[in-house]
């Protein structure tokens, strides 16, 4: 409450009413909309998801100010004088005025700014009826001279009251700052101070006014920002590492090839091997998709695709243990139906469990044959002449699906120029779900027969699946492994 010796002081002049009134209805348009976005930031998940947090929190924050500048507003209005009764009246029915707001929150900012004014040469002090209700005093207990004051304000704040009271009285300085108090309910408040000193007629100080303001919600609502974008940014910078480390993980484990591969090296009977990885449309997921050839001991071939479910370092780790065991129980000679036993009795009993699908292929250069066996997986295509079918598929649930599964295998027989695609269920966007989506990027690939017959080996059929689906926004990241049978 500024002193009646500031009198002398020019006044700005009033705002015009309709000016006030047409602020006011801007501001609570804006609430309005900031209401309706801090309904859509209300998520079952939003205890979990830093993002979601910091939205709210600004949200929160952003609600505060707007109501501190409503009240402005709303002190305003109620400040300027009204029309006089002699004024004509308008020959056109003046527009409606802005809804009134409701009574919890009208003068809501009243109640949290209060005043005082500290006499120095009579030690007369005089308290707002809003300062004693936010010190928690009652009126009747009689307002605090500055002697007083840090009676009522937190230990570790009473040297920074100390300061700013001494540069106001002795120096001259405006006061601005603040403090916590701690109310008589031991309640803690952070009260924003801003006052200044009144000289008399010999410029000595006389008296000493200020406004204190409760803004212990806004602090609050900033320190939650704070928080929120904190954990948000450790969140993020946990995500990047765990990211990079899954991507270093998956290029250590597939296959180091690029290019095409033959195996078995120097046989009369060879397959002409190509692979590619590709991302999924949002590149920060990196799956656990996989696609290996491995030449074996008695000069048989090893073709295996598959998938592992999340994203992630976990995904990653999980798909390197079950190509290792894959590779390793191959080596060992396991048929592809019991390989794949294996391996589901590997996730089933894993610290980690998982799902998993996938199709593995052993391939006799000296007979032409396929074993193969699937686990809840596509089958593979088989292009011949121009043309190109699915295998028909052998037994097979998903790998960690269940405890002691059996899978079988079948045989194909196979010809020279055969080309045989072997992918993960992520080569397609999923406008559909299930079955249908396996079969739906079957039968594109399948189209691809006689762009592939005019190919002369599987890295050019791997070039014609990536033009096809390497653009496309896909969900999860996908595999595809194409081998050429030689003559």
């Amino acid at each position: 409450m500024p002193s009646p010796l500031f009198a002398d002081h020019s006044a700005d002049r009033p705002p015009e009413r309709e000016t006030v009134e047409a602020l006011i209805t801007q501001a609570r348009r804006l609430r309005g909309g900031l209401d309706a976005v801090r309904e859509s930031t209300v998520d079952t998940s939003l205890a979990t998801d830093p993002q979601l947090r910091w939205q709210r929190a600004l949200c929160d924050l952003a609600v505060h100010h707007l109501d501190d500048l409503g009240g402005h507003l709303d002190q305003l209005r109620e400040g300027l004088p009204t029309e006089s009764a002699d004024a004509p009246a308008a020959e056109t029915e003046p527009p409606a005025a802005p809804p009134e707001p409701e009574p919890h929150e009208r003068g809501s900012l009243l109640r949290r700014v209060g005043s005082a004014e500290w006499n120095l040469l009579t030690d007369e002090v005089s308290w707002s009826d809003e300062l004693f209700a936010m010190f928690g005093r009652a009126p009747s207990d009689g307002p605090l001279t500055l002697d007083e004051l840090p009676s009522l304000v937190h230990p570790e704040d009473q040297d920074g009251l100390a300061t700013m009271v001494t540069d106001c009285l002795v120096d001259g300085r405006p006061i601005d700052g603040e403090v916590r108090i701690v109310r008589p309910d031991e309640s803690l408040r952070t009260v924003h101070m801003v006052g200044e000193p009144v000289l008399d007629a010999d410029g000595s100080t006389a008296c000493m006014w200020a406004v204190l303001r409760d803004v212990s919600e806004l602090r609050r609502s900033q320190q939650a920002v704070r928080e929120t974008r904190d954990s948000l940014h450790r969140e993020r910078q946990i995500a990047q590492t765990e990211h990079r480390l899954a991507v270093e993980l998956q290029e250590a484990v597939l296959p180091p090839w690029r290019g095409s591969l033959r195996f078995p090296h120097g046989g009369p009977v060879a397959l002409d091997l190509a692979g590619r990885y590709l991302p999924s449309g949002t590149r920060d997921l990196v799956g656990g998709d996989w696609y290996d050839a491995l030449q074996l001991p008695d000069g048989t071939t090893l073709m295996s695709v598959g998938d592992l479910t999340g994203h992630g370092v976990t995904a990653t780790s999980g798909m390197a243990m079950v190509l290792g065991a894959l590779r390793g129980m191959a080596v060992a000679g396991h048929r592809p139906g019991p390989l794949m036993g294996f391996v589901n009795q590997l996730l089933d009993t894993a610290a980690q469990p998982a799902l998993g699908s996938a199709v593995c292929g052993r391939f006799d250069p000296a007979a032409r044959t396929l074993e193969w066996a699937q686990a809840g997986h596509p089958a593979p295509l088989l292009f011949r002449g121009g043309t190109g079918r699915a295998l028909d598929p052998p037994e097979g649930v998903l790998l960690g699906a269940t405890s002691g599964a059996s899978y079988t295998q079948h045989t194909e027989q196979l010809e020279p120029g055969d080309l045989l695609v072997l992918h993960t269920d992520g080569l397609v966007p999923r406008r559909a779900q299930g079955a249908d989506a396996t079969h739906e990027g079957a039968e594109r690939l399948l189209a691809l027969a006689p762009r592939f017959a005019g190919t002369r080996g599987a890295q050019d059929c791997v070039r014609i699946v990536v033009e096809e689906f390497g653009t496309a926004e896909r969900e999860d990241d996908a595999c595809v492994l194409i081998a050429r049978v030689g003559g």
